[in-house]
C-alpha cells in the first residue's frame, strides 16, 4: 500500500507524507488511540506513542532500530488511520487528564490550539540537546508566547508548481522547468499572466490552465508570516493586504476562465489529473505521490515540477511529550532521535516525508533526489529551496483551517455559481464571522 496520509481538510491543512514519485512503498499501520503511558518495570522502560496516518516511524523500522540501539527500551506505538478521529480522542484524553501516551503526534492544523489551550500538558522541548537543526519557522509553529516548545518537527510541505509539459508546448509556452519558472519568477500575478497566455495559445479549450482558484489563493496565503491572525491572536483577514491580494488574484483567475473549477482533493479533481483537464496545480512536496497515482502511468514523463513564484508551506506535523508521562526523560530522548537530521533524511529516502531539519535538507539523499515520474525533476533542490524562502516566523491562528476552507468555498461561488467577487467576499466574510464568533 502506498504510504499516504489522507489530506486533513477540516482545518485546511494536509498531512500526506509520501512521494510516490520516488517509487517507494510501505506498510500501513493501524490501531486505536486509547491506552495509557508507559513506565519502568524490571529495569526496562516502556514508551508509548500515539500517532496518525503514516508518519513513517513504525513503517520504516525506525522504532525497531531504536530498541536495538537501546535494549532496555520498549516502544509501543498505536496508529490511528484518520487524523480527525485521532485528534478527537486526544482532546478527550487531555480534558480528562488520563489515557494519554507518553508521546503524541501533533498535526500542524492543531498546533495553535494546543499551544494556546493545552501547553501545560506538554513538556517544554526548547532546551532538548541537539535540536538546533530545524528550519527556524518550523518550531515557531509550536512555540508559545513564553518560549515553550511543545513539539519537535517531523515533515513539512514546501510548495512548487506541478505542470504538464505537453500541454504547455501545445499552447506555445516553454516546457523546460527553468524557463517555466522564469515565466512567473517572484510574482503570483505573473503566474496568472502566464495562464492568460496559455489560454490564448491552447488548441484545446477544454483544458484549463490551473485546477482551481482556491489552490492559487492558498499558495499565496501560506507564504506569509501573518495570514488570518496577527501575533496577538486578533483576526486581521478583513484588512490584510496579503489576503486581499490573494483574493483579488484568485478571483481574476476564476472570472477569466483560467481554472477547471476543481478544488484539490474534492470530487472531480482526481479524474481531472487522469484526463488532463488542467495544466498546472500548486503542489506541496507530499502531493507528488497523489498526482503520480491518480494521473496514472500513462502520464508519466508528461508532468514536471517548477519553482513557485514564492516559497510557501502546506502541511507538516510534530511529536510532543506529555508532562504527566512517567518516562518523559526517555520519551524526550526518543523524540529527539526520531526527528534528528539522519532519521529525517532516511524517512525522505524511504517514504518521501520532506524534512523540517535544515541539516537533513543538505543530506545527499535529500538534496540530490529526483523524480522519475515528474521528468527527472530535482525535487530535493526545488522543494528544499522553497523551504528556505518561508519567513522565519509563522503566525498560526486557532481557526486558520476553518477560515481557509471558507475562503475556498467562497472562491467556488465565483467559479461554479458565477457570483461576483464582491458578493462572494460578503458571503465569505459572514460565514467566517459565524464560524469563529
Amino acid at each position: 500500500m502506498k504510504s499516504t496520509r489522507k489530506p486533513f481538510r477540516t482545518r485546511g491543512t494536509a498531512v500526506i507524507s509520501a512521494v510516490a514519485a520516488l517509487g517507494l512503498l510501505s506498510a500501513c499501520g493501524g490501531g486505536d488511540t486509547g491506552g495509557t503511558g508507559g513506565g519502568v518495570k524490571d529495569g526496562k522502560t516502556t514508551i508509548t506513542m500515539g500517532l496518525f496516518g503514516v508518519m513513517g516511524f513504525k513503517e520504516t523500522g525506525l522504532l525497531d532500530e531504536y530498541m536495538k540501539l537501546n535494549p532496555n527500551v520498549r516502544i509501543e506505538a498505536e496508529i490511528a488511520g484518520d487524523e480527525q478521529t485521532y485528534y478527537t480522542a486526544l482532546q478527550t484524553h487531555l480534558a480528562a487528564g488520563s489515557g494519554l501516551k507518553d508521546i503524541q503526534g501533533i498535526e500542524i492544523g492543531r498546533a495553535k490550539e494546543l499551544v494556546d489551550t493545552q501547553a501545560d500538558k506538554f513538556v517544554d522541548l526548547s532546551k532538548v540537546s541537539g535540536t538546533d537543526h530545524f528550519l527556524p519557522w518550523k518550531l515557531s509553529q509550536v512555540t508559545g508566547k513564553d518560549g515553550k516548545v511543545i513539539g519537535l518537527g517531523t515533515d513539512i510541505g514546501p510548495m512548487a508548481v506541478c505542470y504538464r509539459k505537453d500541454l504547455f508546448e501545445q499552447a506555445g509556452l516553454p516546457s523546460d522547468r527553468e524557463q517555466v519558472a522564469e515565466l512567473w519568477d517572484g510574482d503570483w500575478a505573473k503566474f496568472v499572466a502566464a495562464g492568460k497566455d496559455f489560454k490564448a495559445g491552447s488548441k484545446d479549450d477544454k483544458v484549463a490552465f490551473m485546477d482551481s482558484a482556491s489552490g492559487l489563493f492558498n499558495a499565496m496565503i501560506y507564504g506569509n508570516s501573518e495570514q488570518f491572525y496577527d501575533k496577538g491572536g486578533k483576526l486581521i483577514y478583513k484588512d490584510s493586504p496579503v489576503v486581499k491580494e490573494a483574493w483579488n488574484l484568485a478571483s481574476q483567475a476564476a472570472t477569466t476562465g483560467l481554472t477547471a473549477k476543481l478544488r484539490q482533493f474534492q470530487p472531480g479533481w482526481d479524474p481531472g489529473l487522469a484526463n488532463s483537464t488542467f495544466a498546472t496545480t500548486v503542489c506541496p512536496a507530499w502531493m507528488l505521490a497523489h498526482i503520480s497515482e491518480k494521473a496514472g502511468p500513462q502520464n508519466k514523463g508528461k508532468w514536471d515540477v517548477a519553482k513557485a513564484p514564492k516559497g510557501a508551506n502546506w502541511g507538516g506535523s510534530f511529536l510532543g511529550v506529555m508532562e504527566k508521562s512517567p518516562v518523559k526523560e526517555e520519551a524526550k530522548k526518543l523524540v529527539a532521535w526520531l526527528t534528528a537530521p539522519e532519521q529525517q533524511a532516511r524517512l525522505f529516502e524511504k517514504l518521501g516525508n520532506f524534512p523540517s531539519s535544515q541539516k537533513a535538507l543538505e543530506a545527499p539523499q535529500v538534496a540530490n533526489a529526483k523524480s522519475d515520474y515528474f521528468s527527472g525533476a530535482p525535487i530535493g533542490q526545488i522543494f528544499g529551496a522553497a523551504a528556505q524562502e518561508i519567513p522565519d516566523e509563522q503566525v498560526l491562528g486557532r481557526k486558520d483551517g476553518t477560515i481557509k476552507d471558507i475562503f475556498s468555498q467562497g472562491l467556488s461561488l465565483i467559479e461554479s455559481q458565477n457570483q461576483s467577487p464582491e458578493k462572494a467576499w460578503k458571503t465569505t466574510d459572514e460565514r467566517i464571522e459565524k464560524a469563529v464568533g
